[in-house]
């Protein structure tokens, strides 16, 4: 269980859910953060600034809080449990939008290459490319080259492609 999550009293009611689920509250995100658990954040910490180019922005004795440099954090690594393991049923992967063009993103394959850093897959998504990686404990994550810009024409293609992960070979840039 989370540190921040309790269990309700057995006569406390749970927050109730209104009758009609279209006047439900819908949350409007405008900005994002996420936070994965690891063996160990000040181990972990330093990966993260060297691979993605993130800065540590927080720290505590259980905990490392990082940033791309426009929010205080955008990564939270938190301690796991003593025996945790990796995979199963969570976190599929976290995709990374990165900008340039597509020999920039190539420049990011070759330098995961040149770091030692696991290389899962690239996949042609038919409304960009993915590059899927992990980092020292196993979470998955992925850079992706955006290649259709506009948001409706995307949702029409990834329904009529079933939101595709086709193979690709795509060739790193090196230097």
């Amino acid at each position: 269980m989370d540190p921040d999550e309790r269990i309700l009293d057995p006569h406390e009611e749970p927050t109730p859910i209104p009758a009609d689920p279209r006047d439900a509250p819908k949350p409007r995100v405008r900005r994002t953060h996420l936070s994965l658990f690891v063996r160990d954040p000040e181990a972990s910490a330093p990966w993260y600034e060297d691979v993605l180019g993130m800065e540590v922005t927080a720290r505590g004795p259980q905990w490392v809080f990082l940033s791309f440099g426009k929010k205080h954090h955008d990564i939270a690594l938190i301690r796991a449990e003593d025996g945790a393991v990796t995979g199963g049923v969570g976190l599929q992967h976290y995709g990374l939008e990165v900008e340039g063009d597509l020999d920039e993103w190539r420049r990011l394959y070759g330098m995961l290459l040149a770091k030692g850093v696991p290389v899962v897959k690239t996949t042609d998504h038919k409304i960009g490319f993915g590059l899927y990686f992990t980092d020292p404990d196993g979470n998955r994550f992925e850079f992706f080259h955006e290649t259709v810009t506009d948001d409706e024409e995307g949702k029409r293609i990834l329904g009529l492609h079933g939101a595709p992960s086709d193979p690709v070979e795509i060739e790193p840039l090196r230097g």
